[in-house]
Parts: structure tokens; sequence; C-alpha cells
């Protein structure tokens, strides 16, 4: 079978439109996720920045920022953990039918 007849199946495979739905959904709702609090973490730093001067403490040198910083980091690191979870899962026993059945 020439390559380019299984690639007419597998993009005639309704199997291939759920995948490419399914993945491109996924991966924006995750980027709106992370980028929305990043960036406007980012613009509030620079036109409000006394909203996270506040010190967490009596004494400290750490400020409010910080932490909230921290955690848009670790929040887009898990969730990257959630999309390579889901990938290698779903995606991947998706793609293995869709593989499967354009090679009959």
């Amino acid at each position: 079978m020439s390559q380019p007849n299984i690639q007419v199946k597998i993009r005639r495979n309704p199997k291939f439109a759920e995948l490419v739905g399914k993945r491109t959904r996924f991966a924006i709702i995750l980027s709106l996720i992370v980028l929305v609090p990043y960036y406007s973490y980012m613009l509030l730093v620079s036109m409000q920045p006394q909203l996270f001067a506040a010190k967490i403490s009596e004494g400290s040198v750490i400020t409010i920022g910080w932490p909230i910083a921290a955690l848009i980091v670790v929040v887009g690191w898990l969730l990257t953990g959630v999309y390579i979870s889901r990938a290698n899962g779903e995606f991947d026993r998706m793609t293995q039918e869709i593989l499967k059945e354009a090679g009959k």
C-alpha cells in the first residue's frame, strides 16, 4: 500500500477528526489556564506594582508577589504533566486505532 493512500484513509477517518478536535481544544484550554494568569500578573506588576509590594509578614523581605509568581510557574509545570499524561494515554490510544484502521 502506498503512502498517499494511507494518508487519505487517515484523513477520512472520523476518529482522526475527533482526535484533532479533542487535542486542539485540550491544548487551548490548558494554554489559556497558564497564559491568562501569567500575562495578567506581568501586566499588574508593570502597571500597579504596589499591589504585589506588601510584605508576607512583619520584618520579611519577601513580598506577596514572589509566592504568586512561584504558584503560576508551578501550575504551569503541573498542567504540562496533565497534558503529557493525556497525550500518552487517550491520544496515543486513538492514534494507534486510527493507524490500525488505515493499514487494513
